[in-house]
């Protein structure tokens, strides 16, 4: 069995996509996933599985959050192996670069094209830098960014399909959900 993460995008902003962490978790449980957590109402699961096919996986519940719900709930997942490795990198970007105001990572559906990679990369600019990595871009945000700023960079066009979690809780989930190497 796999540990594996899964990032619900779009869930929880307003008053009709409402989705409550114990409704994911039986959604989760209900696709045939074992070991189910959820953290906070933020949209992040921790579950286990034998499947090894991430597209099967993220297929396989965003049709359960569907039936569930009514309405679409795209969703990325991650191992916990690659959610660490993405985590650390996430840590040293960070650390590179005293002073942020904030750091955002985006994670994505998809790995991006080097030509749109290097697209999303050219938003960087007096605000911060945007720097991709794998299936992951990070909003490294300077002094001038104003906090609640939504894409301040105006990246997130660029990204396909993504969802975006602040450095505290992905340096947090690693810690809590990724303790194994699995």
């Amino acid at each position: 069995m796999t540990t594996y993460l899964a990032f619900l995008r779009a869930i929880n902003l307003g008053a009709k996509r409402v989705f409550p962490k114990d409704d994911i978790r039986r959604a989760v449980e209900s696709a045939g996933f074992d070991d189910v957590v959820t953290h906070l109402n933020t949209g992040n699961v921790r579950f286990t599985s034998g499947m090894r096919s991430r597209p099967r996986i993220e297929e396989a519940l965003e049709h359960a959050f569907l039936a569930d719900r009514g309405f679409d709930v795209p969703t990325i997942v991650f191992s916990a192996a690659e959610f660490a490795a993405l985590a650390a990198e996430a840590r040293a970007l960070s650390a590179a670069r005293p002073g942020l105001a904030r750091h955002y990572v985006y994670l994505l559906k998809d790995e991006l094209s080097a030509e749109v990679a290097a697209q999303v990369e050219a938003t960087s600019g007096p605000l911060g830098e945007m720097v991709v990595t794998g299936r992951a871009a990070h909003a490294l945000l300077g002094p001038g960014y104003a906090d609640g700023t939504v894409d301040p960079l105006r990246a997130a066009k660029l990204l396909g399909l993504a969802t975006n979690r602040n450095l505290n809780v992905v340096s947090g989930l690693a810690e809590r959900w990724c303790t194994s190497t699995d």
